[in-house]
């Protein structure tokens, strides 16, 4: 039975990315008195769509987990040494007690021997007293991967490291706290990295930029945003105004106060999101082409039936480089006259501090498929524009 239990927890909670409930861990309904969007006709949800430009896969810790290709990695599994080839591409079992990482108890990182992926932490590494390097959790949901295991006359679960496929061992339902699991690993299959380590390339993660986006209500920006091509992650939040640490309460009921009331210099949030992307595989310009195409930057205060300074439209640059580009594409789009003459109201303004929104909000369009937001397809969603996409 605890083997069973096992496999299940495998299909739910690691395949395809370990979820663990960890992706979600914060997400929470809006409470009883949480205000509601000024909106009348949230009725349907953008889909989530395959994107027409194919792209990298990302963890949310910021590496490139796409798949190697299986050249690649017979290419690499070349260099292992007898041991770690027999454990990794043959799915090989070390003998108990016998791995060189079992006692390892220095803080780092534990990699993959084949293509260099961090997997486990030393922070989640305990004593099972079973013979083999033992953790309670992976590194990144996204590093592992896991299929059912029916060899040996037994019903486990393999666990496999998810950019090269590399075998690494068995995950068991018998761990501790918090997720209850134990991840059982075989020590050559693993390339430990101490803290103060420099890490190879392929150990480490992408570098990455971010840019600030605001144009109406969050939730379709950031999902749309989420599957670019390039972007590892976009988070909804506030941003630009006044107050440290907004609730979404109090920034729906910002305009409500009278100006006189208003202490000097105060100035309203908007709603942002913030996206975090490789600039290798998309750049700046790519995603203001599609922020752009999201929302009408001609709407001053507002979007569709959404209404308030909280929805107005802002680009909130990083660096004097953003802003001259940002600035030089809203010039572009006003030189070809796309709004029939209207004016773009769009604010560029240094970023502030970006405050998170409250865990609800985020992915809510994946959480809730029946709500939507008014928005456009950007460039990586039609099919029409992504082939002429820069």
């Amino acid at each position: 039975m605890r083997i069973l239990i096992a496999a299940c927890l495998l299909a739910l909670v690691i395949l395809p990315v370990v979820a663990l409930g960890m992706a979600r861990a914060n997400y929470a309904p809006p409470a009883a008195d949480a205000p509601a969007k000024k909106t009348t006709s949230d009725t349907t949800a953008p889909a989530k769509e395959t994107t027409a430009v194919p792209a990298k896969k990302y963890s949310r810790s910021g590496y490139d987990v796409t798949p190697l290709p299986r050249a690649r990695v017979e290419e690499l599994a070349k260099k292992l040494d007898p041991e770690a080839y027999r454990v990794t591409q043959k799915a090989g079992t070390e003998p108990a007690f016998c791995g060189t990482l079992l006692d390892n108890h220095k803080d780092g990182a534990y990699c993959c021997v084949v293509c260099g992926l961090p997997l486990f932490s030393s922070a989640n590494k305990f004593n099972s007293g079973t013979g083999w390097p033992s953790f309670f959790q992976p590194f990144d949901v996204a590093h592992v991967a896991g299929k059912q295991d029916n060899s040996h006359g037994m019903e486990r679960v393999e666990i496999n490291c998810a950019r090269c496929d590399a075998h690494l061992g068995h995950v068991f339902d018998d761990g501790p706290k918090p997720t209850g699991l134990r991840f059982c690993l075989n020590g050559a299959a693993l390339k430990f990295y101490e803290k103060s380590e420099q890490r190879p390339a392929e150990s480490m993660p992408v570098k990455t930029e971010t840019a600030y986006f605001a144009g109406g209500c969050f939730w379709g920006i950031e999902h749309y945003f989420q599957q670019a091509p390039g972007v590892i992650s976009a988070e909804s939040g506030y941003m630009q105004g006044s107050v440290d640490k907004p609730t979404y309460k109090e920034v729906c009921e910002q305009d409500d106060t009278a100006a006189s009331k208003r202490p000097a210099g105060y100035k309203p949030h908007a709603e942002a999101v913030k996206v975090t992307f490789d600039p290798t595989t998309i750049s700046y310009k790519d995603l203001l082409r599609g922020f752009f195409e999201m929302h009408d930057p001609t709407q001053m205060n507002r979007q569709g039936p959404d209404y308030g300074t909280q929805y107005r439209s802002g680009l909130y640059t990083t660096d004097d480089a953003q802003a001259a580009e940002a600035k030089a594409f809203v010039a572009e789009l006003l030189a070809k006259n796309l709004f029939s003459g209207r004016k773009i109201v769009t604010e560029i303004e240094p970023a502030k501090t970006f405050f998170p929104a409250e865990a609800y909000h985020q992915d809510y369009l994946e959480q809730h498929p029946e709500r939507g937001c008014h928005i456009g397809k950007p460039w990586w969603l039609n099919k029409k524009t992504a082939a002429a996409a820069p």
